[in-house]
């Protein structure tokens, strides 16, 4: 009897131990970062693949730049692989959500921190950013191209990717 307790104490022990799992899933064989993920609930309706794009025309009456936020043109929903833009939220590795003051991606967020720079189609601001039990701070600038259906991010700081990435507007 005492030949199978010490096994499966150890096996218990093993199981228990906090010990690092390798990421499975989508994310494990792509080049998604946790600055590339965020959770968010699954949507009511997924959008079309299909659906045209529209980009915001340039900077309307209701769309002043306050200094406080993220600018209005650049917010909504962008993706780096176009196809996931048709992706059921919540399955889309590459999206990002902008609002008023947050970026989410597939499995981290970023609140606004503070804003160094902002025009119309552009922003440089800091960030505090949460997600897969971290935290972490991040420059980003954000840069709005091709008439608005482009949105160019280049972060800066400990960790931050060496090239800027293009994400394309999703509709809706």
């Amino acid at each position: 009897m005492m030949r199978w307790t010490m096994p499966a104490a150890l096996l218990l022990l093993a199981a228990c131990s906090g010990g690092q799992d390798d990421e499975s899933g989508p994310e494990a064989s792509s080049n998604v970062g946790p600055l590339q993920k965020a959770e968010r609930p699954a949507p009511a309706e997924t959008p079309e693949a299909d659906a045209e794009v529209k980009a915001p025309a340039t900077a309307e009456a209701g769309d002043k730049v306050d200094g406080k936020t993220i600018p209005p043109a650049i917010r909504g929903r962008w993706a780096l692989k176009a196809a996931d833009c048709a992706a059921r939220r919540g399955t889309d590795l590459t999206a990002l959500t902008i609002d008023a003051t947050n970026l989410r991606f597939f499995e981290s967020h970023g609140e606004l921190a503070r804003v160094q720079a902002s025009d119309t189609g552009s922003i440089v601001a800091d960030y505090k950013f949460s997600g897969e039990g971290e935290e972490w701070d991040r420059r980003m600038q954000l840069d709005l191209a091709d008439g608005g259906k482009t949105l160019v991010r280049r972060d800066s700081g400990e960790g931050a990717a060496a090239d800027a990435m293009r994400y394309t507007r999703c509709a809706g």
